[in-house]
């Protein structure tokens, strides 16, 4: 009988792990999901119903590659073809709905009062979202996903490298590296080029000089492996992951990610314990007055509280390489795009550019006066965001406005929905209109500080806007200083959603020197 007894035992507890690991799957992958959703509709939300593990990825997918497949006509009305399931759902469920990405819950809300309460959250219930996997290794935990007092050092830091002074003395770099990009360019007048591609190296090459003291052929092999990760990224964006097993049994793009991940974070160590070294031995009075040299003084600040790890400056290193060029680079490709289309906005821009600069480099003095300018990059900004949208989390169930909304729930705000919604911008929503600006951002936000968001909005709005702007202006002016703009015939108007909203392929004009269009 004992010996009976000694097999039943175990057997017993197996059984009851074997079921409670078998009721957990089951409450993950189906209850907690239906309960989700029974309580949305409860309060009038509705959405697209939850399909067992997938949610709506295949019905999203499906959408897209029809969208992708073929170009549209050269308009500004491009909601349809970069989000078209966001575009399908908002016409048929309303401004606010409920999506599933595979078996997470997110809510779409397009409403100017939500968006504002959500991004001005003082009580802290909507934390970032977190990133998949893929997405994690490209930004790392850095100042785009940390929380709390690791993302309050990491902020306090990045204001002081990208304001005021600091920013000021990045201007000489940034209009070098648009000096040599725009040299490049005379072998190209008057024919095809794929400017997209050349704004990635100057913009790739002003993060490299201004933030970490080197240059684009020097970190040519972060650069890829950066380009690499989005691939894997953009290539698994609507691929099933299950919890657990997806941990346990990885595919070959997530041995992949990890390789490239541990690449990377090898070759920022070397920069690291580089910038320490030179210090260390006196080749250098301090670690640099640059991004990378305010994260390497902090790391060894004698102040125990005011000191971070090395694995917070390669996370904040990860976030800067990428972020720090792929928006700038799509958004100074789309206003070229613009101007190439819209020649009076050109002609006024550079008439504008001439008249403050002639034709010597751009100062720090005369960006401030470059109205139109600044104008015609706002619109840009908002008919063309480039980041498509916003996510944050529901940490514990709370209220939004009239809703209960449940703990882990994402709420995700389509900026450029936002953009493009005709009952805050009017019938011409979709229309080029720089003018829309005039009286600045400032003016347009007393309307409803929630209806332009290209850099976020609230402590979390992105710290590099400003950078970004300069770095904006520059290139633009000194490309009007010498070329017209035009699109090239072959140019097929794709604007796609990788994890920025680029031009699926490419953008060709073709540049004429000014003088030879005066003459």
């Amino acid at each position: 009988m004992e010996s009976v007894s000694g097999y039943i035992i175990p057997s017993f507890v197996l059984g009851c792990v074997v079921c409670g690991g078998i009721i957990k799957v089951v409450a993950k992958l189906w209850w907690k999901p239906m309960r989700i959703q029974r309580m949305m509709r409860a309060q009038g939300i509705e959405g697209p119903s939850y399909n067992f593990i997938q949610g709506n990825m295949a019905e999203m997918y499906t959408k897209r590659m029809h969208a992708m497949a073929t170009p549209m006509d050269l308009s500004h009305n491009i909601l349809p073809r970069v989000l078209p399931h966001v575009y399908s759902w908002l016409n048929h469920y309303g401004k606010t709905f409920l999506q599933w990405y595979g078996m997470e819950a997110q809510l779409v809300i397009t409403d100017p009062e939500m968006i504002k309460e959500v991004f001005h959250d003082r009580q802290k219930n909507y934390p970032k979202a977190k990133l998949d996997d893929h997405l994690l290794r490209i930004f790392g935990n850095g100042l785009v996903t940390s929380e709390g007092e690791r993302w309050a050092k990491s902020r306090k830091i990045a204001n002081y490298a990208f304001h005021g002074d600091s920013l000021k003395n990045m201007i000489p770099a940034m209009i070098e590296c648009a000096a040599t990009m725009i040299e490049r360019w005379k072998l190209f007048e008057g024919k095809e080029l794929d400017v997209l591609k050349e704004l990635k190296v100057y913009t790739l090459d002003v993060i490299s000089h201004t933030a970490f003291g080197s240059s684009y052929e020097q970190g040519k092999s972060i650069f890829q492996m950066l380009q690499d990760l989005s691939d894997l990224s953009i290539r698994n964006g609507y691929k099933i992951r299950v919890p657990v097993i997806s941990k346990i049994f990885k595919s070959k793009d997530d041995v992949e990610g990890e390789r490239l991940e541990k690449r990377m974070e090898e070759w920022f160590m070397e920069m690291i314990k580089s910038r320490e070294e030179k210090f260390m031995n006196g080749e250098a009075e301090g670690y640099g007055n640059d991004f990378l040299g305010l994260l390497v003084k902090a790391k060894n600040d004698p102040e125990n509280s005011h000191r971070i790890s090395a694995d917070v400056i390669v996370a904040e290193c990860k976030t800067f390489y990428f972020a720090g060029h792929e928006t700038t680079n799509v958004l100074i490709a789309w206003t070229m795009f613009l101007l190439a289309m819209h020649k009076e906005w050109q002609d006024e821009a550079r008439n504008e550019v001439l008249e403050i600069f002639g034709t010597k480099n751009p100062s720090s003095e005369g960006l401030p006066k470059l109205r139109t300018m600044t104008m015609i990059i706002n619109e840009c900004l908002r008919l063309y965001p480039p980041a498509m949208t916003v996510s944050r989390q529901v940490e514990k169930e709370v209220r939004l406005g009239r809703l209960r909304l449940p703990a882990t729930l994402q709420l995700t705000v389509p900026t450029i929905a936002v953009h493009h919604d005709k009952a805050f911008w009017g019938e011409d929503a979709h229309e080029f209109k720089p003018e829309r600006f005039g009286e600045g951002v400032g003016k347009v936000m007393e309307r409803n500080s929630a209806g332009y968001l290209p850099f976020g909005l609230g402590p979390r709005s992105c710290v590099g806007m400003s950078f970004a702007m300069n770095e904006a202006k520059i290139a633009m002016s000194m490309i009007l200083q010498k070329y017209s703009l035009a699109l090239s015939p072959a140019y097929a108007h794709m604007p796609a959603q990788f994890l920025t909203t680029c031009p699926q392929q490419g953008l060709h004009l073709i540049l004429h020197s000014v003088s030879d269009h005066k003459a």
